[in-house]
């Protein structure tokens, strides 16, 4: 059995996916890792690192204890973070990268992943069912930052042979982890303002449709695609995920559903900007095609999903 080290397993990917791997890898063969501690249940489950993962020395050393096979590289400074930061974001996302690639060239470790973003796409690429193969010209820097991180994993893959793997996630959803300062957070925060407050605020314009994925059906699409058969894989840079594409007021629609009286507002703010240089919708058919990418949730099952766990939560 393969020994994974997951670096980032305190983020809203990282949290769930731990949990994933160790239902299918057994809880010791899966190495939780982050700078801070991660949830309850991934720290009480299984082995946790404390790491710095610009430390080249002491990743060097987890990877060598725990004899690792696969890393999942996850930590990141996500959009909206990094446009009031981006030195700082540029350094973490990409030398983050590149410290993650030599160690898996000189070491010869399996297997790495590492996600990329609907941001590497930008204002001049087509917005509607955007194809695997478009023009990128991102005007962000997290989109930058990931579109560099795509040519980096394809040259290793191409140059030294690493089997890299990536996905350009949508927005994420999870009721597990709160928002973590993306520009389609707007997402999980309406969810949990709903059962707070009754009511939400939101940093998108009402109409702005962006394309966004449940948790659970992205854990499942990122496990499958490493599952995957290298034979089966047309291409190293990163796969299009589409999910599901819909706007905030469709879920402040979907919300009033179960609360009739929820009530949203709007406020555009910085993320604005960005959110309109990002596709509408996504055409994901070459994962389809290569590793069987499928999804279970629409937005009618993800919402409900998404209130009676929330209200669960928080009691």
């Amino acid at each position: 059995m393969d020994r994974i080290l997951v670096i980032g397993s305190s983020g809203q990917i990282g949290s769930e996916l731990v949990m994933e791997l160790r239902k299918n890898y057994g809880n010791n063969n899966v190495v939780a890792s982050d700078i801070k501690p991660s949830p309850q249940d991934v720290m009480e489950s299984g082995p946790f690192e404390t790491l710095d993962v610009l430390d080249v020395h002491q990743l060097h050393s987890i990877v060598c204890k725990y004899k690792i096979d696969q890393i999942y590289h996850l930590a990141a400074i996500l959009s909206g973070k990094a446009e009031s930061e981006p030195l700082k974001a540029w350094n973490i996302n990409m030398d983050s990268l590149m410290v993650v690639l030599e160690l898996a060239r000189t070491l010869k470790l399996k297997k790495l992943f590492w996600p990329s973003s609907i941001a590497v796409f930008g204002p001049t690429t087509p917005r509607h069912n955007t194809p695997q193969h478009t023009i990128m010209e991102p005007n962000t820097v997290y989109g930058i930052s990931k579109l560099a991180g795509e040519r980096w994993i394809e040259y290793y893959y191409n140059k030294y042979g690493i089997d890299i793997r990536s996905i350009r996630y949508p927005g994420l959803i999870s009721y597990k982890t709160e928002a973590g300062g993306g520009t389609t957070d707007y997402a999980v925060e309406i969810f949990y303002e709903a059962i707070k407050q009754n009511a939400y605020e939101c940093f998108l314009k009402e109409d702005t449709a962006l394309p966004m994925m449940f948790m659970p059906d992205a854990i499942k699409a990122t496990i499958d695609l490493m599952e995957t058969d290298a034979a089966n894989l047309s291409l190293r840079s990163s796969y299009n995920v589409a999910g599901i594409s819909f706007t905030p007021n469709d879920v402040a629609s979907e919300i009033q559903k179960h609360q009739p009286d929820f009530s949203i507002s709007y406020k555009p703010d910085f993320r604005q900007a960005i959110a309109n240089s990002w596709p509408k919708s996504i055409d994901d058919s070459v994962a389809r095609k290569d590793w069987g990418l499928t999804n279970e949730f629409d937005l009618e099952a993800m919402s409900a999903k998404m209130l009676s766990e929330i209200k669960a939560k928080l009691g």
